[in-house]
């Protein structure tokens, strides 16, 4: 099918430059990415990934004292099982989401 349909978005030039450069490494134009993008809707009926609110960070002033102790057990065992991440990673992380 012959294509000949247009969409018009506009959206912030740094999410733009981002998906681009992410796409140009790929291979696939960015037309191309949105066909795509299209089709998983279609055949998903509906967005082919979750649309929800993030979770809040837990709030320990708000928690019982079992509650708080029994988050305090999870990070122990977290961190015996070596299930944990370098505080420069964490930190790395939070400034490039944040911007900051």
């Amino acid at each position: 099918m012959a294509k000949s349909a247009n969409l018009y978005a506009r959206i912030e030039p740094e999410v733009k430059e981002q998906a681009e450069a992410i796409l140009n490494a790929l291979g696939i134009p960015a037309s191309n990415a949105i066909t795509m993008f299209y089709k998983q809707i279609i055949l998903q009926r509906g967005l082919p990934f979750e649309v929800k609110l993030p979770e809040q960070p837990t709030d320990a002033s708000k928690m019982t004292e079992a509650q708080l102790h029994a988050e305090l057990e999870k990070g122990y065992a977290n961190m015996q099982a070596g299930r944990t991440i370098p505080a420069a990673d964490v930190f790395a992380d939070i400034h490039k989401e944040y911007g900051i």
